[in-house]
């Protein structure tokens, strides 16, 4: 059962049951609905206001879920008491991401690399740290979730980080986070009886706009992905391992990935999640000879083997934005999608729909995402933009300099 919209459970589903297995989707929000049709039984929150007597009605022996929004809802007692199998971490584990201060102690007291943070309940808090630190920050909601009233704000001077203090919410407070620059790179691992297995090192792109311009926007334009069980770039090493302590000490199992920065000579730490990424996971599953068994590896804390397909060293995501994105508050018409030719790599959609004569319609900002996996980058980037060349929609874009920067880990 995956629990999610759009891409995510599409690529998901659609992988997994290539893979041999029975698949479902339980639709975590109002929108994406379609996609995961496409790939097994989909199920509301209006049907089954509640997870757990949809499980056992399916015999569900694996969750999936796209966030850790699961975590906050009405049911996540019952279903936790279900014991049924979840690829997430749970208890204590969940903190990592959903608190960022959290996060900022745990790498202290491991010593791991973490900018300079400070945590404000205010407007006037936040603005005396500034005047005692000079210099800008990342601003962040304390809590992490996608209801946040904060989302990411990269301030890259102090005038900027000024100028938003004036105007973010501070219902929850407010998480201030030194700004370090572009050099942003993450590493996506699985955590699994009691050790760490790297999968790959992935960069995405946060930005709307080609050249890393405009706004940061609400889900990646597009990212690569390398396979990386070695860890090549050192990132694991500098900061997941030195946690493997409190890993075995909340039992943790499940997907880790940070997000980290090269300053100074040394990778520090953004943040940790707990998934594999939206746009992420459908390219580690693609690269992965035996999905649906590590996953359910994963989610019992069983040893994991993992096995790549010789022929997928790396992974190129781009993704296909509608009309006013990444402004949101900007809505157009249900507007005709046009496919001009025939696919050959993974198209996933998004928001999207079909009318009553069978036509793609756009629902939404974000389209689709479409994703090539190769052996060489350079030829799979390609193999990417030749196939998004061949959707149309009116107002739509992507961005055409995936892999012309930020790209190998730690470039500007």
């Amino acid at each position: 059962m995956i629990l999610g919209v759009g891409a995510f459970a599409q690529s998901t589903g659609q992988i997994l049951k290539e893979d041999g297995a029975d698949v479902a989707t339980y639709l975590t929000r109002d929108y994406g609905h379609y996609p995961p049709s496409l790939t097994g039984p989909i199920f509301s929150r209006e049907q089954f206001p509640s997870l757990g007597p949809l499980l056992k009605q399916r015999s569900i022996s694996l969750v999936i879920p796209m966030s850790i929004d699961w975590a906050q809802a009405p049911w996540k007692d019952e279903f936790l008491s279900s014991k049924t199998p979840i690829f997430s971490p749970t208890g204590q584990g969940i903190r990592i991401e959903r608190e960022r201060e959290f996060a900022h102690m745990l790498c202290r007291r491991f010593r791991v690399p973490f900018p300079r943070a400070y945590v404000a309940s205010n407007r006037l808090e936040a603005e005396s740290l500034l005047l005692c630190h000079q210099h800008p920050f990342v601003i962040k909601n304390p809590l992490c979730s996608p209801s946040s009233p904060i989302h990411t704000i990269l301030c890259e001077t102090i005038e900027d980080t000024h100028s938003w203090l004036q105007h973010i919410d501070y219902a929850e407070g407010v998480f201030l986070q030194e700004y370090l620059g572009r050099r942003e790179v993450g590493h996506i691992a699985l955590i699994s009886g009691g050790e760490i297995a790297s999968l790959v090192t992935n960069q995405e792109y946060k930005r709307a706009f080609a050249g890393n311009l405009g706004i940061v926007a609400g889900a990646p334009l597009g990212g690569l992905v390398e396979c990386d069980p070695e860890d090549k770039y050192g990132i694991a090493r500098d900061l997941l391992h030195p946690l493997l302590p409190w890993f075995r000490e909340v039992n943790y199992h499940g997907p880790i990935q940070v997000t980290a920065v090269y300053s100074k000579k040394k990778w520090r730490v953004i943040e940790y999640n707990i998934r594999i990424g939206i746009t992420s996971g459908a390219m580690i599953l693609r690269m992965l000879l035996n999905p649906a068994a590590v996953l359910s590896d994963v989610a019992q804390n069983r040893k994991v083997e993992l096995q790549f397909r010789p022929d997928s060293a790396f992974g190129c995501s781009v993704t296909l934005a509608g009309y006013g994105y990444p402004y949101v508050q900007i809505r157009g018409p249900q507007l005709p999608v046009d496919v001009t030719g025939t696919f050959d790599c993974d198209v996933w959609w998004n928001e999207v729909c079909r009318d009553t004569q069978g036509k793609l319609l756009t629902t939404g900002h974000r389209i689709a995402d479409v994703i090539a996996i190769g052996p060489v980058l350079k030829d799979t980037i390609a193999k990417a933009y030749r196939n998004i060349q061949k959707i149309r929609c009116l107002g739509s874009y992507y961005r055409q300099d995936i892999g012309q920067s930020l790209w190998p880990p730690g470039s500007d």
